[in-house]
């Protein structure tokens, strides 16, 4: 065939992952797992469990950098808009949270001829927030309740949970026998 430059396979299967997984799709397949919103609480915080935690959580486009080296790996920023409130059943302070979650994942080929993408479960560490609060007794509440580290947590457990789901399974493992067995003409 004078027309084509031909490769290895090894090559061929180097060229194919670096052309078939771009940071485009696994932040379309990211976008899939995460979602649009959703909602945490209301949890009970601060002393004596007194006050509840409630927040929507506004799930935003991810960003995604890939890094060629012997596996395919992506780093993956998914901000967060959230809006917070705190039922202390005298006053509901309002608050503006922006955030984001820092997600790490592989593209690994696997038997028979799949490609998986390997998303890594957050740790509350890998979840940055920033607060904005309207009166000093809100902030107050908030430093004092631990609400930090709590929407943290729960927005860890919440995308690790996201991570494991059924749905989510579909939407990280690619069948590529499967795909070609479907197209395969003959021809």
């Amino acid at each position: 065939m004078p027309d084509y430059d031909s490769m290895t396979y090894e090559e061929f299967g180097r060229r194919f992952f670096e052309i078939a997984v771009t940071e485009e799709r696994v932040a379309a397949a990211i976008g899939q797992i995460a979602g649009d919103e959703f909602t945490m609480g209301p949890m009970a915080q601060g002393p004596g469990k007194f006050a509840k935690v409630t927040a929507k959580v506004h799930v935003q486009d991810p960003a995604v950098t890939r890094h060629l080296g012997e596996q395919l790996t992506f780093d993956i920023q998914i901000p967060l808009e959230i809006e917070l409130t705190i039922d202390l059943r005298i006053d509901k302070p309002r608050f503006k949270v922006f955030g984001e979650i820092a997600l790490r994942a592989t593209a690994i080929a696997a038997h028979p001829l799949a490609l998986i993408l390997d998303v890594g479960k957050p740790r509350p560490t890998d979840i940055s927030i920033h607060i904005t609060s309207t009166t000093l007794r809100a902030e107050l509440v908030r430093i004092v309740g631990g609400v930090d580290a709590e929407i943290k947590r729960f927005i860890s457990q919440h995308v690790a949970g996201e991570i494991d789901s059924p749905e989510s399974a579909k939407a990280k493992v690619i069948d590529i026998g499967g795909q070609i067995a479907e197209v395969w003409t003959g021809i």
